[in-house]
């Protein structure tokens, strides 16, 4: 077992077993991440639950890659929900957003009673869950892996992800959910098959004690304020040991900023500028994440319009 005994309640740490053939990593948001990134819209609960999990689904991933970038999680489709997007940032910044038409999400909640919305309800039955990297050097183009929404929950579709796309066995539980006090918490615990080689041997057997294993953890233990990381881990996977690595923080920050919204209005058509220049001279925008609100002026974007 890892030797540290505290942790802060917005955090991201891989772990291994000593005997059984699996890499994972366990989240845990709370007030510093997940909370203020769903508060920020006030989203109706069962659309902020989902949301949640592709932001702890996003962190999950991204937090298991060695680079300088950004891991997205995004989900579109034509259902009531068109698009909602989760993104982890390799120093450990989180932001999300969703969009959703209210009318239909009404009905949703409606036919539903009240139970949680699956995947195809959401996004239609075109919809499509894509894994994106975007690496911070500019010769690297962004990596997209696409499954479409078909299982009932987006922890399934990931999985199914991981078969189809990265061809790794992958097993996935996540929640989020609002505590007594009305705010969001999130969990999530992902493991990997590792691999047989020469040194390990075949790693069927340990896989299948490892999933069963994994089936064993209900929602409430993985969400537990009383629990801690390591004593979950512990209480999951100690007959064969298991070792968790230093957390990593998280944080609810976005990557907005002034320049690269200039750029990327610049390299719009002057015709679209044009459509959207207020009387005042400025392109008025407003960052989809974070709710930041932008005052362009038409002139630092393109003298062409003057």
């Amino acid at each position: 077992m890892s030797s540290i005994s505290s942790h802060p309640q917005d955090f991201v740490a891989s772990f291994t077993s000593e005997t059984l053939p699996i890499a994972g990593r366990i989240v845990r948001m709370g007030p510093g991440s997940i909370s203020p990134i769903l508060h920020r819209h006030a989203y109706p609960d069962h659309l902020g639950e989902i949301l949640g999990e592709a932001l702890i689904l996003a962190t999950l991933v991204g937090s298991g890659m060695k680079l300088d970038g950004r891991v997205l999680t995004q989900a579109e489709g034509d259902g009531p929900v068109s698009m909602l997007v989760g993104e982890y940032s390799s120093d450990g910044a989180v932001r999300a957003y969703s969009r959703f038409e209210q009318e239909r999400w009404s009905y949703l909640e409606k036919v539903n009673k009240g139970e949680k919305p699956h995947m195809p309800q959401l996004f239609g039955s075109m919809g499509a869950l894509a894994l994106i990297i975007v690496q911070n050097k500019p010769n690297v183009q962004p990596y997209q892996g696409v499954v479409p929404l078909a299982k009932g929950t987006l922890a399934a579709c990931a999985e199914d992800y991981f078969h189809r796309s990265e061809q790794v066995e992958t097993c996935l539980l996540m929640a989020a959910r609002k505590d007594v006090a009305g705010e969001w918490r999130g969990a999530g615990i992902m493991i990997q098959r590792i691999a047989g080689d020469e040194a390990r041997g075949e790693t069927e057997e340990g896989w299948r004690e490892a999933q069963a294993l994994f089936s064993t953890l209900t929602i409430d233990e993985l969400m537990s304020e009383e629990l801690s990381a390591p004593d979950l881990l512990f209480r999951l996977f100690h007959e064969g040991g298991v070792r968790m690595d230093t957390p990593k923080s998280l944080v609810d920050r976005c990557t907005c900023n002034e320049e690269r919204l200039r750029n990327t209005l610049a390299s719009m058509p002057d015709e679209s500028l044009r459509e959207l220049v207020e009387p005042d001279g400025t392109l008025k925008m407003d960052c989809q994440f974070c709710a930041r609100h932008y005052d362009i002026p038409i002139d630092a974007v393109t003298n062409s319009l003057n």
